[in-house]
């Protein structure tokens, strides 16, 4: 399956939802939470000047947002006023990025451990992929009463996250792993049994954002023009061929079998942060 290319201008786009008709994602670089329809008419729905990532929605219909740079969870609610939820500082070791908010509204909060664009200026990505120390972290629970807890130790680079089985089972992308680690989820939403889901390794997909139909689960390569689904177990299901590397993707569109990928020439700060090359890529799938 080949993209057709729905919008174009991003800075940086992340944390794709589709909601209420509309997709909706973060872009770093320009500072906000967007939403755009099926027709590619987009609209600002909140800024956030420290670096918008991971969004979800409160069973009131209140929006959650990642703030990257402070390590916060922000929340946005029916009247469009932002105030701070959560503070995850403590124990975040760097950037926060994606997030998942279940229905009951606890939200999974993933951040990327260590600078890891810094690295990349100093070793080779071979390298870095070797060293278990890199990018190791944690992945924080803020529950509904906004208490903030330790969901998950020993992760690298904790991205991309889904929940399967209905809400028992959830998938989170270990970047500098190069796998889906699975993790069974309590009726209080702490996480146990942590395994591997699927290696992505053989495909050399560094699993960034991913979404799911409930049993393949699609992954942005993060490191190639490509989302690939995976069933659990590691057999490839299909692969989305885009026209930049892919990064986050969303399943959605009216029919609900529209991909929506976020797609950038690169991930690093000093080559996209002003270029406004990112786009959203499209494919029916």
């Amino acid at each position: 399956m080949a993209t057709e290319v729905l919008l174009t201008g991003l800075g940086f786009g992340e944390g794709p939802r589709w909601h209420h008709g509309r997709l909706w994602f973060s872009d770093f670089y320009r500072h906000g939470v967007y939403a755009v329809d099926e027709s590619g008419n987009e609209e600002l729905v909140v800024e956030v000047p420290t670096q918008p990532s991971g969004l979800g929605w409160l069973p009131d219909g209140s929006l959650l947002v990642v703030s990257m740079l402070d390590r916060k969870v922000l929340r946005r609610d029916a009247e469009g006023t932002v105030t701070e939820y959560a503070d995850l500082s403590g124990l975040a070791d760097f950037h926060c990025n994606d997030m998942l908010v279940d229905d009951a509204g606890r939200a999974y909060v993933g951040n990327f451990g260590y600078d890891l664009h810094a690295d990349m200026l100093a070793r080779e990505i071979p390298v870095i992929l070797a060293d278990e120390s890199a990018g190791l972290t944690r992945i924080a629970r803020v529950d509904p009463d906004r208490s903030v807890h330790v969901a998950a130790e020993n992760v690298r680079f904790p991205n991309g996250m889904v929940l399967l089985d209905d809400g028992r089972t959830l998938v989170v992308a270990e970047t500098l792993r190069l796998q889906l680690t699975a993790y069974d989820v309590a009726a209080d939403g702490s996480l146990s049994n942590p395994r591997v889901w699927a290696s992505t390794a053989a495909q050399g997909v560094a699993p960034d954002g991913i979404c799911t139909d409930g049993e393949v689960v699609w992954v942005a390569s993060a490191l190639a023009p490509a989302v690939v689904g995976y069933r659990q177990g590691g057999e490839v299901a299909g692969t989305v061929e885009t026209r930049q590397i892919a990064y986050a993707c969303a399943l959605g569109g009216a029919d609900g079998r529209t991909m929506f990928v976020m797609t950038a020439p690169s991930s690093h700060p000093a080559e996209v942060a002003d270029a406004r090359s990112a786009t959203v890529e499209v494919a029916r799938l």
